[in-house]
């Protein structure tokens, strides 16, 4: 499955893998677990088994399902786009095969003219990785944290060597305090959406906010999110946020002129 994106900050989704299972809390009210839903029931195979009915509602199953058949899309598609990797997945989820990551790695690498943002819940997992010269310039390393109790998948984060590093603070179910964004090129945040959304406080969003400001990181507000997305928008006092971080060739410039200086 790879078509145009509704999600406000890529043009894209490609899904080399399906499937998934809940880890944390931010995991409850998943999108993708009634969408893989729908679309087993629309007898699409590629989700066959992923989810299944529990207190009436879908839930991921475990199955992890690897599509061969999709790896080459994006070489398919001539004209850059920003490409959400994996919106039905995540690609470092234990039980997706080693050499199939570095597939996908190596299609990335063979698209410069596409920007890739994966995210990830499990950047434990990413150390087992790095020795293989994953890191083109056109991938985004992003990970998610929903509250303040998985801070610490930024600091993993961090310590990788992606070029470019983001966080999606989505769905926010909780205040994260003080944020530590030294090495961080970009920050999302956003309500939950959906049947049974829970509440994201006006103040949590803009404790981020002002944190991005202060540290100079570029700040992107998704949504209010609720029962009515739409309905509930996405302006934070005032004014739309869609700020996008700079190309890590800029970075690296913008750095080596003030070494010189």
């Amino acid at each position: 499955m790879a078509q145009p994106s509704p999600i406000e900050w890529t043009d894209a989704t490609w899904n080399p893998v399906a499937g998934c299972s809940i880890i944390s809390p931010g995991c409850t009210n998943c999108y993708a677990m009634r969408l893989a839903a729908r679309l087993q029931a629309m007898g699409q195979k590629k989700y066959a088994g992923t989810t299944r009915i529990s207190g009436k509602r879908h839930v991921w199953t475990g199955q992890i399902r690897l599509d061969n058949d999709a790896l080459d899309i994006p070489k398919r598609w001539k004209r850059g786009r920003r490409i959400f990797v994996n919106s039905m997945s995540d690609l470092f989820h234990e039980d997706v095969d080693y050499d199939f990551v570095l597939k996908v790695f190596r299609v990335m690498r063979e698209t410069p003219q596409h920007q890739y943002q994966v995210l990830t819940k499990r950047p434990e997992r990413i150390r087992e990785f790095e020795d293989n010269g994953i890191w083109s310039a056109n991938v985004w390393m992003g990970v998610s944290v929903e509250s303040e109790d998985y801070k610490h998948r930024i600091e993993t984060l961090r310590n990788t060597g992606a070029q470019t590093k983001f966080l999606s603070l989505e769905p926010l179910i909780g205040p994260l305090g003080r944020l530590d964004l030294n090495g961080i090129d970009w920050v999302i945040a956003g309500g939950e959406s959906g049947p049974d959304a829970r509440v994201m406080r006006p103040e949590w969003v803009r404790e981020i906010r002002d944190h991005c400001i202060a540290q100079n990181v570029p700040f992107h507000f998704k949504q209010w999110g609720g029962t009515n997305k739409k309905a509930t928008g996405r302006t934070l006092d005032g004014r739309t946020w869609d700020e996008w971080p700079r190309p890590a060739v800029q970075r690296q410039a913008s750095t080596s002129q003030q070494i010189l200086l």
